[in-house]
């Protein structure tokens, strides 16, 4: 079985691409990056790109299963349009690719809040691409709401503080929609979703991402 992955530089992905290569169902991985990233291994091929030229890289946009985990910060973006090309754009486009190229199953890790008639840039933008990727029609599209994330090596005081907070509240049984997952077992939702979930068109909630990841 071969997977092929966006967004495996960042936190989540990371962890997803390391749990893929460890998997013995999946013979190959194929991670689309930015920069050389990865250290060489067995079942491992990784494709540095332009995302603003993807069409080019099609020949590798090939397999059984297509993993979306890309995203950009408004602060690291530098606007709100730079930041719709990455979270939006970038990720419709391999969505795009993939389904054209034969990929039967997409997962998107998306967020809690998404939706396309919010009046929030980031809910509209995240529940845009949603909508967007359901047209394709693949055989299956799995959508992962995770609440909070909790990545171990970030350098964001906001996040942290946020992360902090939250647990705080989670201990006396407050927010527990926007409870905080570990990368870790958010990457182990994601493949643990696509062998459970067969349904054409599913959304994936926090209450039924921790189920998956025990």
């Amino acid at each position: 079985m071969k997977a092929i992955v966006i967004g495996g530089t960042g936190a989540t992905g990371k962890e997803l691409v390391a749990q893929l290569l460890e998997d013995n169902r999946f013979d190959a991985v194929t991670v689309l990056v930015r920069r050389n990233f990865f250290s060489q291994q067995a079942k491992l091929t990784e494709i540095v790109v332009d995302f603003e030229k993807l069409s080019d890289y099609k020949a590798y946009i090939q397999g059984d299963v297509a993993f979306s985990c890309l995203g950009t910060t408004l602060k690291d973006a530098g606007s709100k349009d730079a930041q719709w090309r990455v979270d939006h754009d970038y990720q419709l486009e391999f969505a795009s690719i993939a389904k054209a190229s034969g990929v039967e199953s997409f997962l998107l890790l998306s967020a809690f809040g998404a939706n396309a008639k919010s009046s929030l840039f980031y809910n509209k933008m995240k529940g845009s691409l949603e909508e967007n990727i359901k047209k394709l029609n693949f055989t299956q599209l799995v959508i992962l709401h995770p609440g909070g994330i909790e990545r171990p090596d970030s350098d964001r005081k906001g996040e942290k503080a946020m992360i902090k907070l939250l647990k705080a509240f989670n201990a006396i049984g407050l927010f527990k929609r926007y409870e905080p997952l570990s990368t870790k077992r958010l990457a182990k939702a994601m493949i643990a979703s696509y062998f459970k979930f067969k349904e054409k068109q599913k959304t994936v909630i926090l209450k039924e991402i921790k189920e998956v990841s025990v």
